[in-house]
């Protein structure tokens, strides 16, 4: 059998449950505070580069895992888009603070039946990492674009591969790296593939760039893996790669100033329909 381009491979774990079920689950207290905090890490970059690529006023937007919505909003009042159809599995987040022209959308990409419409831009960020086949959904969000769109994803990157030091902060990143794709499929592995993904379904003057926040003590990001590890301790520690007091002492490090690390970073790509005018 041939295997999918940017597929998982037949022997990596696939997951038993999904994000949002087994871990990371909104009704959870305190989980839109965790999403909040990587909100507030990230969006000032995922905005920027948005504006950049031309997203403006008269734009129609697909927000696929709005989470609470901030990048949404944004579109709406800072670039000053049409409308943003905010999607995600459950939108509770998303109806608690309606405005105008966010129009929220309960929905699974990967169902059959995904088929909101034709959009200028289409939007994930920290998805398609979650998905079981991401090339296949980059074709079906490819898909989505209107005449002229262009597709943005935003996915984790790792920087805590063997040839980072052997630090309590790397040890605990690979467990949950670990933790996560063995819970619920979770897999960063084929992220700097993603330009090449977004060329094989035909979208041209494709490119790519990564954003690394700085793991500054109280800061946004160290405050959201904190919390993203309480979150998947359990899973964690199921790798035998960590247990409890590795974790704790990881937290400690993260709020320690003697610290050095480097985050995750989000590797983003766009890559526009064929069909662009001008």
């Amino acid at each position: 059998m041939t295997r999918e381009s940017g597929s998982r491979g037949p022997s990596a774990p696939e997951g038993n449950g999904r994000y949002g079920e087994r871990v990371f689950r909104p009704q959870d207290e305190g989980e839109p505070e965790r999403i909040d905090l990587g909100a507030l890490t990230y969006d000032a970059t995922t905005l920027a580069r948005l504006r950049q690529l031309g997203v403006g006023p008269g734009w129609r937007c697909l927000d696929v895992g709005a989470g609470t919505g901030t990048v949404a909003r944004s579109l709406l009042r800072e670039a000053g888009v049409t409308e943003v159809v905010a999607v995600d599995r459950d939108v509770r987040y998303l109806t608690s603070r309606p405005v105008a022209g966010l129009t929220p959308l309960a929905a699974d990409v990967t169902s059959d039946d995904f088929a909101p419409g034709r959009f200028d831009l289409v939007h994930a960020r920290f998805v398609l990492m979650h998905l079981p086949s991401p090339a296949r959904t980059v074709e079906r969000l490819a898909g989505l674009l209107a005449p002229g769109g262009v597709l943005v994803l935003s996915d984790a990157v790792d920087l805590t591969t063997d040839g980072a030091p052997r630090t309590p902060f790397t040890l605990a990143m690979r467990a949950m790296w670990q933790g996560l794709r063995e819970t619920i499929g979770t897999d960063v592995s084929w992220v700097p593939r993603c330009p090449d993904l977004m060329r094989a379904v035909g979208l041209e003057s494709v490119a790519a760039e990564v954003h690394v926040p700085p793991l500054v003590p109280g800061s946004p990001i160290t405050r959201f893996w904190a919390r993203t590890w309480d979150r998947a301790r359990a899973s964690m520690v199921a790798t035998g790669l960590v247990d409890d007091a590795a974790i704790d002492e990881a937290e400690r490090w993260l709020e320690s100033s003697a610290f050095l690390g480097l985050s995750p970073g989000m590797l983003t790509a766009w890559g526009w329909n064929p069909a662009r005018s001008g």
